[in-house]
This record gives C-alpha cells, structure tokens and sequence, in this order.
C-alpha cells in the first residue's frame, strides 16, 4: 500500500490543473492501485510456488483457498516440548483406526524422543460440527499450542479457528480444507483423484457402459470434491451412464449394504464402479456375494481389495493413492511441527496431486496368502507422499522438523 501512495503522490495534479486532467488522474490512479493489489495478490501464495508445483492446484476445487498464509511469521509462544491438540471428526473406520495407529505409535513417540511434544490431546466429534467446535474451543481454554484436525465442513469451524488464531494457536486441517483464512490446509487435489480414478475405470471398460459411483459424505468437502472430478470425467464419455449414486459414508460395512441394496433393484448391468475408500472391500463382498461379474472399480489401497487385485491381475490397469491413512496423517503433523517450529508456510494450503500405482507396486506389499476381507491398507512411502523437496519449497524457512533445534 505505502508503494501505491508514494506513486500516486509522484503523479498528483498540481493546483490549476484542469477538470480533463483531473479525471485522467482519478483513472490512472484506479489503474494504478489495481495493478500493484494485483501483482501484491500474485506475488503471495499460489504464485509464490514454482510452476511444478502449482501444476498440483490444476482443477481444484474453487473454496480451496490459495492465497498467502496468516501463518507466515508465526511463533509459538513457548519452545519445545508443545502439547498438540488433535480434533479429529470420525473414529468409525478402517482408515481412521490406519491414521489412528500410525499417528500414536509411530509419530508421536519420534516427536517425543525428539524432544518437540510433551502431549497430545485427542478428542472425536463423531462428525457433529458443533461438537468439534466445542471441543476445540475447550483444546484452545486448556492451553494446547496448536490443533490439527481432520475431514471437516469447510467453513463450519471459521469462527473458531479464528477464536484460536486469536488465542496465539495456530489451526492445521489436512485431508480436506478449511476456508478460513487464519488456518493452514494439508491436503491432496481431491477433484484431480475423482477425475483420474474414475477415468482409469471408465477406460478399462472400453468407454462405454453403466457407472455406479459410491459417494462418501455428502456435505464433507473431500468427498464433494471427489465426486466432482469423478462427474467431469464420467461427462467426458458420451457412451458412459451413471447409473446411480450411493453414500458409501467412507465405511465398509455401509458401502456393502448400501451396494447391494442399489442392486437389488437395479437389474440393469453394471460395468464399472467408481467409489471412495474406505468402501472397496464392501463393495467387493457385495459384488462377490450378488452373483454378479466384478466388474472394475476404483482402487485406492484398502488391503483386501489390493488381495482380489493380486489374484486376479485382469482386474485393473492401474490404482491410486489419494489419501492413504498412514501418507495423509503423517503429511498433516509434518505441516504441524514445520509451523510450530516457525517455518512459515507461504500458502494457505499445501496441495500435492494424487498418486498413480501399477500392479506390480500392488503386488510388492501384498502376499500371497492374503485375504479379500483385510481391513489394512497399502501405503506409500511417507517420504513420497510429502517429500522435503515439496515441503522446502512450500515453507519459507525449511528445515527437517525432526533435526530442527530452537534457537539460542
């Protein structure tokens, strides 16, 4: 703004200046101010990312918000050991208990040993926005230094987080976004997976045929995300029909009556599915157990959907991680420690594309003995999934959260 000033007081009309000049001023000043908000706008967040890396926000979805971060110059209030909060939204799947696991027993005593977190707190909403915002409020009241939290309603949690931002405790979503502007977001491009994976089936079945799509939560913003990409794709091929869409509600259980319900009184033929996991090994019984062909499906590495792959390679071409418990977890307390550590995140949200895997990845991480109903899941490496070159240059001050020492 001061550079706007300085310029415009350089071009003022001088006394006597004529109503002509006077109007000329008015605009170019308009223009003026246009331009430098808007090279200001652009010079912060998305654009303040290396080309290959904003080739990661092609086609997101739109209330992702991508300009820079509140987060910049935060620090916290104290050094290490920090109490973290963590307001998870759902405790009642597969990939919770996944992320659950992986979060309690692999990162956090390496953040202890480390010496980085003295606690965590964890608390579950049962998908209930106003129980999460409660619960984080009372996280902020009992003095935790910053919340993570997971899956939530895009703006539900604003006033909140920015409650907390207030209190000098910084908010980071991951697997999904938030759209208020204090808080920072962790996430895949969640419209590029619906879009690839649903391709991938539609190309499998020769571009033509019926599509059952399994949604997830209507209302939760990765999964209406998702769906989006999946309808872009699906509108691409004139010989495709969906033949319907079902709430898988991300558990498998759900999925599977859910499925066989839809089939039961849809006698038409079926040729692909293009779902969200956790739903692939609920939707395999249910196929398995309709007397029907199992058709192709979307894989996104829930382990007994990953067995029928391994026995029967014809299956797919091609499968894809979008958000793997173990990979997205990890991405979200990565992103945790690197702001609380003073790294400053340049944007409000950190997008990575989704990840394509062939059968023969499949088939490393699966043996031969395996079952078709095993609730595990397939993971990448948590170095693959969010690499130090992507969080180098995503953070205005990098530096490995785990050899980062506070400064003397």
């Amino acid at each position: 703004m001061s550079e706007i000033l300085q310029l415009l007081k350089s071009v003022a009309p001088t006394k006597g200046t004529g109503p002509v000049k006077n109007r000329l001023f008015v605009i170019f000043a308009a223009l003026v101010a246009v331009l430098f908000w808007t090279r200001a706008a652009l010079a912060d967040g998305l654009q303040d990312l290396p080309p290959d890396l904003q080739k990661a926000y092609e086609g997101l979805d739109s209330k992702v918000p991508v300009g820079a971060s509140m987060l910049r110059d935060f620090k916290p209030k104290h050094g290490p050991p920090w109490t973290i909060g963590f307001a998870s939204s759902y405790a009642g799947n597969t990939w919770r208990a996944v992320a659950m696991n992986h979060l309690m027993n692999v990162l956090v005593p390496e953040a202890k040993k480390a010496g980085l977190v003295k606690d965590v707190v964890i608390t579950q909403s049962d998908l209930k926005d106003a129980v999460q915002i409660q619960q984080m409020r009372q996280l902020v009241d009992q003095g935790v230094d910053i919340i993570f939290l997971c899956c939530s309603n895009p703006t539900a949690l604003n006033q909140t987080i920015k409650y907390a931002y207030d209190k000098g405790v910084p908010v980071v979503s991951y697997d999904g976004f938030v759209s208020a502007p204090e808080a920072v977001s962790a996430m895949a491009n969640y419209v590029d997976g619906g879009y690839e994976l649903a391709k991938a089936v539609i190309e499998k079945i020769g571009g033509k045929g019926n599509i059952l799509m399994v949604s997830g939560i209507a209302g939760v913003n990765t999964s209406d995300s998702f769906d989006k990409g999946a309808l872009k794709a699906i509108s691409e091929y004139p010989n495709v029909k969906l033949a319907g869409t079902v709430q898988g509600k991300w558990t498998d259980q759900i999925a599977q009556v859910e499925v066989q319900k839809f089939l039961a009184t849809h006698p038409e033929p079926i040729d692909g599915i293009v779902l969200q996991s956790p739903s692939e090994n609920g939707v395999l019984q249910a196929m398995l157990q309709s007397g029907r062909p199992v058709v192709p499906m979307s894989l996104q590495g829930e382990a007994g959907a990953a067995c029928y792959w391994r026995q029967h390679p014809e299956w797919a071409d091609t499968a894809f991680y979008i958000w793997p418990p173990g990979g997205e977890i990890y991405f979200g307390w990565n992103v945790t420690l690197r702001i609380l550590q003073g790294q400053g995140p340049k944007i409000q949200s950190i997008v990575r594309k989704v990840m394509k895997y062939s059968y023969e990845d499949n088939k490393a991480q699966v043996s031969e003995n395996c079952k078709t109903d095993d609730p595990n899941w397939l993971e990448p490496k948590a170095e693959d999934w969010f690499p130090s070159s992507l969080a180098d240059q995503v953070f205005l001050r990098p530096s490995d959260p785990m050899k980062w020492k506070p400064e003397k």
